[in-house]
């Protein structure tokens, strides 16, 4: 298993001028980021679930420009209905990341269903992704994440990380999203060149 600081830096490294959703991984790539302006992160429990729909939308608007989710095997599990979707529509610029932990780790650490045996890369596989992936060893997914991010989407990319389970309520955890939705809105517009 990974730790999600280290997957989000080696991502950092390839992402050049893509838009990222950071998901799960925020409070590692607000830290992190050179491009905010490029960076669209969602409320955590406004966005559970669907994430990935939205990404998809995000990759779908600007075609020419990568798209990459740092998605969570809980969102997964809550929208596998939108896999066969971004199947279909096969966005070349679509870069798809599952964290998977084996557990709900913002909400106490809760296990997800059938945790240690699912394989995600399997499922979007099956779901018509042309590209899929999995890794639980850094150095091997350091190894290949130059081939993944040069080759045409839509990529799906299985990680296994370490659990880092947050028992503090809600309200008093540390916010790592800084801009409200209608400032990322706008940086975002400004960064792609659309009036608005």
């Amino acid at each position: 298993m990974m730790q999600m600081a280290d997957i989000v830096k080696v991502l950092k490294e390839h992402r050049g001028d893509a838009i990222v959703v950071p998901g799960k991984s925020t409070r590692y790539w607000a830290a992190m980021t050179t491009h905010p302006e490029l960076d669209v992160p969602l409320t955590p429990g406004s966005a559970m679930g669907g994430r990935a729909a939205f990404a998809f939308g995000l990759a779908l608007a600007p075609p020419h420009r990568k798209v990459l989710l740092l998605d969570s095997e809980g969102d997964m599990v809550m929208g596998l209905n939108i896999l066969p979707t971004i199947a279909e529509h096969a966005p070349q610029n679509f870069y798809h990341f599952v964290l998977d932990n084996e557990c709900y780790a913002t909400t106490g650490g809760q296990p997800v269903p059938n945790a240690k045996n699912i394989a995600y890369d399997v499922v979007a596989r099956g779901a018509g992704y042309a590209r899929t992936f999995a890794y639980d060893n850094l150095e091997t997914f350091q190894i290949n994440v130059e081939r993944i991010m040069s080759g045409p989407g839509p990529v799906f990319v299985a990680l296994k990380i370490v659990p880092e389970i947050e028992n503090e309520p809600i309200g008093q955890r540390k916010r790592f999203v800084t801009r409200n939705p209608e400032q990322v809105r706008k940086d975002l517009w400004k960064a792609l060149g659309i009036a608005g």
